[in-house]
């Protein structure tokens, strides 16, 4: 969530600011709006506060020089008729701030300066190429024919259980598959970041604390609330349905609501492996073979909490860690930086690295290194202690990596040419 005091001080900036990521005018009209009645609101009620204690000042001079009881009365009544006035205009400010905080959440995060302005993924802007794209001496295959050939994915038995987008992960494959998901907490570990093993259904408040609701409501499996005695006095949890996550960045993140943590324990680094859920809405008819694009996927994430000083540094540390990480299985990839209309919602700046697919012969996305600053944790209410008083961290997630796609990846580049496929040293003892 973005900070109400600057969209009180400075809307002109903020505007601006939003408007390069494509926000609907109309939307920043009714912010603009709601702002500027808030802050007219505040003013009066703030006024009028001042007035009403001048006057309960006054009035106890009087009770205390024992005058006459005809003025004390009249005196009293001016001072309960202002009374009632500020409380209505106290309750017009409390309606209005709880609109604000609606439109807040629908709100995506202010641009950081790195971030360039472009209309879409065209515009975002390669940094750097690291390993050079293997030279094949046949025509590579994409992965699903690879995949057919050597019977490691059956997606036609995932839509026997569940629906189109869900597979099945057979013999090798899937022995694989945990491999990865193994090297990548091995390798992750031995980088600083604490391994964690978290739900995979979370609330309604940790959906909103990271900023996967209300924005992507539509994108997100909702289940029904689950009646347990046992947190029964549990406020939060109550009357609450639940959700199952798009990305273990959600449970990690909000392992933190609503804490005020020691400076010296930042940073926090922590990484972890869940399966995650996503009805990829708006995403008909792009990706429809392979599993590249399911509504079912494994993924090994990396999240931080740091002051504002150190997110800059530890994001570029987090990156290095997922590029040497791809480095360390032998594929080739780039950086990339995403401009101002194709980066989500809660980051601020954002660092793609693409992975090339000498099936495809392009580079896909596999992971996302990402800013949040302050908007997350203002939202879920992390704080940490600095100079005495609460100050929001900062929050910073990626990608590390998502383990279908690295799957893919490996089948492409590893693949010979009678159709076998190999897989990179580094994980024949995890095999």
């Amino acid at each position: 969530m973005i900070d109400v005091k600057l969209l009180l001080q400075d809307f002109d900036y903020v505007a601006q600011n939003l408007a390069n990521r494509n926000i609907e005018k109309s939307l920043l009209d009714a912010l603009q709006k709601s702002a500027s009645s808030l802050k007219q609101q505040k003013n009066i009620a703030e006024t009028m506060q001042a007035e009403q204690n001048k006057l309960s000042r006054e009035y106890g001079e009087l009770m205390r020089q024992k005058v006459d009881s005809n003025r004390l009365q009249s005196e009293k009544e001016k001072l309960d008729t202002l009374k009632k006035k500020v409380q209505e205009e106290v309750a017009k400010v409390s309606q209005t701030e709880k609109e604000l905080q609606e439109l807040l959440l629908k709100i995506p995060n202010l641009l950081g300066k790195e971030t360039p302005i472009g209309k879409d993924e065209n515009d975002n802007v390669v940094i750097k190429h690291v390993l050079e794209p293997r030279k094949f001496d046949f025509t590579p295959r994409e992965h699903w024919e690879l995949a057919e050939a050597n019977k490691w994915i059956d997606l036609e038995a995932g839509v026997k259980l569940a629906k189109s987008r869900f597979s099945v992960l057979r013999g090798y494959a899937a022995r694989l598959n945990h491999a990865l998901i193994s090297y990548m907490l091995d390798f992750n570990y031995k980088n600083g970041f604490e391994v964690c093993n978290v739900p995979v259904i979370v609330n309604e408040r940790a959906m909103i604390g990271t900023g996967q609701l209300p924005k992507f409501a539509d994108d997100v499996f909702r289940i029904e609330s689950i009646n347990d005695d046992t947190d029964s006095n549990i406020e939060s949890n109550k009357g609450h349905d639940l959700y199952l996550i798009s990305t273990s960045e959600i449970s990690l993140t909000n392992l933190y609501q609503n804490m005020i943590l020691a400076e010296q324990d930042l940073p926090i680094m922590m990484t972890a492996y869940t399966p995650c859920f996503r009805k990829e809405a708006g995403s008909a008819g792009r990706d429809t073979r392979g599993i590249i694009r399911q509504h079912q996927f494994d993924k090994v994430e990396l999240v931080a909490i740091t002051t504002p000083e150190q997110s800059e540094s530890m994001q570029q540390r987090m990156v290095d860690n997922v590029s040497k990480l791809l480095e360390s299985l032998e594929l080739p990839h780039r950086l990339v930086q995403l401009c101002s209309g194709d980066i989500g919602f809660s980051a601020s700046n954002t660092i793609d690295l693409e992975v090339w697919l000498p099936g495809q012969k392009c580079y896909r996305e596999i992971s996302s290194v990402s800013n949040c600053t302050d908007f997350q944790a203002r939202r879920a209410k992390i704080r940490y202690k600095k100079a005495g008083k609460n100050t929001l961290t900062h929050t910073l997630n990626g990608s590390s990596l998502a383990v279908g796609r690295t799957l893919v990846a490996i089948m492409e580049n590893f693949q010979r040419a009678d159709g076998s496929i190999g897989i990179p040293k580094v994980l024949e003892k995890y095999l």
